[in-house]
């Protein structure tokens, strides 16, 4: 594998691990339209908390110019040497929950600008199965001038970074490959077989590679909803559905979901990009539908349970002060993105109560950008008709909550890590 220049394009949470593994064996540009975020990565620290400063720092060059290692670029120029382009940018969903294929077109022109005869384009973002040769291909060749299969080649292995599980590492999870023909899916393969400890799978096709990961995600959408649903039922009966999970668990085969909000870039987006893939064919998905419809639903219902329970403890509900633990959308991450919590916070304001929002683990501007609400880092030092607690960050197990609660007020645990004092929870 020699004289291998590899580009990675967008340096989020699965862009930057991406490249400073690849920099441990390849010379590297990550490149990113985002100047601070260039700037903050040159500085040797990365804000989404993936790759350490350490580690960052160890794989880090100051020049384009070298053998081995990482350098972070905004300058379409610092790309124009390289033959493998490996595009990571976010694919969301707009209020319709329609696909939004903006980021990948644009990031597909980007490279089209410096695409060369022999290049290979590898696609990482979670798409519906097509996506990569008949809408982001195009747009390769009429930006290059170039003809596909014939001057460059592209490649599809969808990414499956975990953002925040530090156990779970990119090198660490197996990488399904594929090529737009069998000599290139043999590239694409080797190139990250090079780097990842875990292996490889190689795809028959790219359409084979899309799908599997786009399943994945729908299939951890509907269980969950499954479980979300037992909740609803279990609490009806005043059932513990924590308990019965548990006892069901005994049994080898049982799959082991736990109900909770489902949000975030992935789960809480991937099956909508199925659904509307499976409906261009014209078969209208029932399943996959059934279950991101629930799991929408659960923001609504946690608020709804929350306000029950402060009715029975005779407490007033209209300028009720609220403190609501976690804003991201899931642990130990500062990831907000398509975050669940936030449609908890909204159904509860609709009933007119003054809402605080602390999350030690996000940052307070961008919650402010994406979502028009205020969040605090460090926990205010005052009382609360309510606490709910929607995020499982460990900061949160060292709080005493009794202490944040008003005489009468209630304690209700959305994600079921709280052992005592619980009032409800799902």
């Amino acid at each position: 594998m020699q004289n291998i220049k590899v580009a990675v394009i967008g340096l989020g949470y699965v862009g930057l691990p991406l490249a400073r593994l690849f920099a441990t064996k390849f010379p590297v540009i990550g490149f990113d339209i985002n100047q601070d975020r260039i700037s903050g990565l040159r500085s040797g620290t990365d804000s989404t908390m993936e790759v350490s400063d350490d580690v960052l720092q160890s794989v880090l060059k100051e020049t384009p110019k070298m053998d081995l290692g990482l350098y972070c670029s905004s300058d379409l120029a610092d790309i124009e040497d390289c033959n493998y382009y490996v595009i990571t940018v976010p694919t969301p969903v707009d209020k319709n929950n329609r696909p939004d294929l903006t980021p990948l077109y644009k990031s597909s022109e980007t490279v089209g600008n410096v695409l060369k005869k022999g290049d290979i384009v590898i696609y990482e973002s979670t798409v519906y199965p097509g996506v990569t040769e008949e809408e982001c291909i195009p747009v390769l060749e009429k930006v290059s001038g170039l003809k596909f299969n014939q001057d460059f080649y592209a490649g599809y292995s969808p990414e499956r970074i975990n953002p925040g599980d530090k156990l779970h590492t990119v090198e660490k999870i197996l990488k399904v490959t594929s090529g737009s023909t069998p000599e290139i899916g043999k590239k694409v393969d080797d190139l990250y077989a090079s780097v990842i400890t875990a292996g490889t799978h190689l795809a028959p096709t790219i359409k084979v590679a899309e799908a599997a990961k786009v399943i994945e995600n729908s299939q951890r959408d509907i269980n969950i909803a499954f479980v979300n649903e037992l909740a609803k039922i279990f609490n009806l009966m005043d059932i513990d559905t924590s308990a019965v999970l548990e006892a069901a668990g005994t049994k080898w085969n049982f799959l082991p979901f736990k109900p909770g909000l489902v949000g975030g870039h992935c789960i809480g987006v991937d099956p909508y990009y199925l659904a509307q893939r499976a409906q261009e064919f014209g078969y209208h998905p029932e399943i996959i539908l059934a279950g991101r419809r629930l799991n929408d639903s659960m923001g609504q219902y946690v608020a709804s349970e929350v306000i029950k329970l402060m009715v029975k403890h005779d407490i007033r509900i209209k300028e009720s002060n609220i403190l609501v633990l976690g804003i991201t959308f899931k642990e130990n991450c500062p990831d907000v993105r398509n975050t669940k919590a936030v449609d908890v916070i909204t159904n509860l304001k609709e009933f007119g109560t003054n809402i605080t929002i602390y999350d030690p683990w996000a940052n307070p501007e961008e919650v402010k950008h994406e979502y028009n609400l205020d969040t605090v880092t460090k926990l205010p030092n005052t009382t609360y008709d309510a606490v709910v607690l929607t995020v499982a960050h460990k900061e949160y197990l060292d709080i005493d909550l009794q202490s944040l609660l008003m005489p009468n007020g209630v304690l209700y645990d959305v994600k079921g890590i709280l052992d005592e004092g619980v009032h409800g929870k799902l």
